[in-house]
């Protein structure tokens, strides 16, 4: 069975059984003129607005609350449904939820869309107070920290000041690692999934190339573009390349191979002959319905520029999580060439260094570096028992 396959599959038994119900997105919209807020590159910005979505009930002592920290192209929708006809429920559905490895029963659950994206909260597409226009390339560069701050602000105004919690997957776990070491004293346990303490030569190499497909289709216009002519051709390769890296050798082979698409011989043109290129073009296509191309440019950037060592360990791995207090269970996927586990396996020597107390776990899974979003049971389990772990913890 494909990934896809095995997604589809899940959806349809999910909707027969039990899911995170119904959900609402709401906004939060904070750092008004004059009190904006500093990004790390010293710009301001502000207002700011936050999309957030939660499930479950926060406990009497704000003792309960999971913060989700979705990726490139997540959103705040992490579990649920929009409506009772909704097609498809939120990004991690398999994993929120009654019963399920996060259980809503149990937790007060959030996750809030990151300052840069489109999907919600303010970002390049979002109106610029001062202009009257959107902002476009006018937006300034943003950090993962910075989207970490954005977080804070959000958690503030929930009034929650500790955060059972944090958990998240390949950009996400980079905000899970920055959580831990910006603001520890509030964070009591983290999951950083498929993550980097900071990007490789070939993750920045693969990030450009999609970056240099946008900026240059002609209507990216230097990040200026209306919504009639968008970039929408650069915006397609750009996810094109990027999912080629959330996938596997071995999931392309079970899944194409060499198979030809609806044809017995070769066309002998440009067009696309085999499964692979016709699964692309097609997950391009579906990517430029939902997403902006600034924000691609702007989050992929981010996460170039993410790095815990240099940061906050000047050059040494081991500093970087000497303020850390969180009990940690790191994960990685055996077929995550993007973010190898070799990486993960770094940070969990770093932080036993640091004598933190730290569980380790690579799973055998053939589906890439998307792996931790598709429906497993192991994953499940080692997350509700990690979780069910801490809160016994906490109640000694």
């Amino acid at each position: 069975m494909t990934g896809d396959e095995k997604m589809s599959e899940y959806i349809e038994h999910d909707k027969n059984n039990i899911s995170a119900g119904l959900v609402e997105k709401k906004y939060y919209t904070f750092a008004d003129s004059p009190k904006q807020m500093v990004l790390e590159s010293g710009s301001k910005l502000g207002p700011l607005t936050i999309a957030y979505e939660t499930c479950g009930t926060l406990n009497p002592d704000k003792s309960n609350a999971i913060l989700i920290l979705h990726a490139l192209s997540g959103d705040s929708h992490m579990a649920g449904y929009y409506s009772e006809d909704d097609a498809r429920p939120g990004w991690w559905d398999i994993m929120i939820g009654p019963g399920k490895g996060i259980d809503t029963n149990k937790y007060f659950v959030i996750c809030s869309n990151i300052i840069g994206s489109c999907m919600g909260s303010t970002g390049p597409s979002s109106v610029n107070p001062e202009s009257g226009e959107t902002y476009g390339s006018n937006f300034p560069v943003i950090t993962i920290g910075d989207m970490v701050e954005a977080q804070k602000a959000l958690t503030d105004h929930l009034g929650i000041k500790k955060i059972l919690s944090v958990i998240g997957g390949s950009i996400g776990g980079m905000q899970v690692l920055e959580w831990c070491v910006r603001y520890p004293e509030m964070i009591v346990s983290a999951i950083p999934l498929a993550t980097t303490l900071r990007h490789s030569a070939l993750a920045i190499a693969f990030n450009e190339v999609a970056r240099q497909a946008i900026m240059a289709d002609p209507n990216w216009n230097s990040g200026n573009y209306d919504s009639g002519n968008k970039p929408d051709t650069g915006l397609a390769v750009a996810r094109m390349i990027g999912h080629i890296t959330y996938l596997s050798d071995e999931s392309m082979r079970l899944k194409f191979g060499r198979k030809l698409q609806d044809k017995n011989n070769l066309s002998f043109d440009f067009s696309a002959d085999f499964q692979v290129e016709s699964y692309l073009r097609y997950q391009g296509s579906k990517f430029v319905e939902r997403f902006d191309a600034n924000s691609f440019l702007y989050i992929t950037k981010a996460a170039d520029y993410f790095d815990l060592i240099k940061q906050y360990g000047s050059g040494s791995v081991v500093k970087s999580f000497s303020r850390a207090q969180a009990k940690f269970l790191v994960v990685s996927f055996t077929s995550d060439w993007l973010y190898p586990s070799y990486q993960s396996r770094e940070m969990v020597k770093a932080m036993k260094k640091n004598r933190l107390d730290v569980s380790f776990c690579e799973i055998e899974a053939e589906w890439g570096h998307d792996a931790f979003l598709l429906p497993n049971d192991r994953l499940s389990r080692l997350i509700s028992g990690f979780l069910d772990g801490v809160c016994l913890e906490r109640r000694r």
